[in-house]
């Protein structure tokens, strides 16, 4: 028992020490990452959503006129052809 008790110096133990706070680039590198994120988001939900809607509203606007695409195309065309 006496030759377990002088086996030398115990070893420090590692101290824990608290999770260091992110600095202010730290904060301001996430707050930029997350809004990019969002921003990503919100792109590919809201531009098919605007260009859905403006198709939609020249088409009612052609409809209360009296016309159509097809119409507006072969008006184009026949100004074209008579150049």
């Amino acid at each position: 028992m006496t030759s377990e008790i002088h086996e030398g110096p115990l070893e420090a133990s590692r101290t824990l020490d608290a999770p260091a706070r992110p600095s202010w680039r730290e904060k301001r590198y996430q707050r930029r990452r997350r809004r990019v994120w969002l921003e990503e988001v919100l792109g590919w939900v809201l531009v098919p959503v605007i260009v859905l809607g403006c198709y939609w509203m020249i088409d009612l606007t052609l409809r209360a006129v009296g016309t159509s695409p097809a119409a507006i195309m072969e008006g184009i065309e026949a100004i074209i052809a008579s150049l």
